[in-house]
């Protein structure tokens, strides 16, 4: 029996990217996977079989989990149609190719809405929750740019992946007495879809190079999100899991 088997994971972007690797794992480890995501896209039905096929439940509920009234439905659905919630991985997020003197206001705002209003508003409602039942782990997702800076501008979004370690450290403090674990992973540059998009194979190569260890894959960030959810993870709280193939040591 699997260390997760019956536990119930809500992963919030999780169609795509490392979001779906992120949920392929976790249903493989036994949790049943309550997948998110701001639009349905075209992968939701291959996704579900996916992870059913693990002989795990799967659903699926969009919501845009910056807008506090789609959260609170969200997390409706989550009580009255699942029954409840173990762990919630906070992974939705976006980025843009931007530096300071080209980013305005509307800019900022989108990007902190997304990566870190989102990652408040599902704490909070899944704190809730697990407190009730004492226990519960959530992992954010942030990444390596909140140590060292973005290499290229970006600062609203070395900004927000930073305030979700703050967040995290706190949430943990928070969550303590209750039985609720919190961690962050920071993870480095990842082949994503976006990633491929972006970069061609010829400049993930060119990343490659530059990594003691390559580029990483989705699942890599799901194995370790599943070791800090699980019995290995017992002890763990307020820390981040650098995954970064050796892109930076802290």
């Amino acid at each position: 029996m699997s260390e997760l088997n019956g536990k119930v994971a809500l992963i919030t972007g999780s169609l795509r990217g490392i979001g779906r690797g992120i949920a392929l794992v976790l249903a493989e480890k036994g949790a049943d996977i309550i997948l998110n995501d701001i639009d349905e896209g075209n992968g939701v039905g291959e996704l579900i079989d996916l992870l059913t096929a693990t002989g795990r439940r799967a659903w699926f509920k969009k919501a845009d989990v910056s807008n506090e009234a789609e959260v609170n439905g969200l997390f409706e659905f989550i009580k009255d149609e699942v029954g409840g919630l173990d762990i919630l991985i906070n992974n939705a997020g976006t980025s843009q190719a931007k530096d300071i003197f080209e980013i305005n206001l509307a800019d900022w705002e989108r990007i902190m809405n997304t990566n870190v209003t989102s990652a408040f508003l599902c704490a909070k409602a899944a704190m809730d929750l697990m407190k009730e039942t004492n226990g519960g782990v959530i992992v954010n997702i942030s990444s390596v740019v909140a140590q060292q800076g973005a290499l290229y501008g970006h600062v609203h979004y070395a900004a927000s992946k930073s305030a979700l370690l703050g967040i995290t450290k706190t949430l943990a403090r928070t969550g303590a007495p209750f039985g609720i674990r919190v961690n962050a992973i920071a993870p480095g540059i990842i082949e994503t879809e976006l990633l491929k998009k972006t970069h061609g194979d010829d400049g993930i190569s060119k990343l490659a190079a530059e990594i003691p260890l390559g580029v990483g894959q989705p699942r890599d960030i799901g194995l370790a999100v599943a070791f800090l959810c699980g019995e290995g993870g017992n002890y763990i709280t307020g820390t981040t899991l650098n995954v970064n193939g050796g892109l930076y040591f802290n």
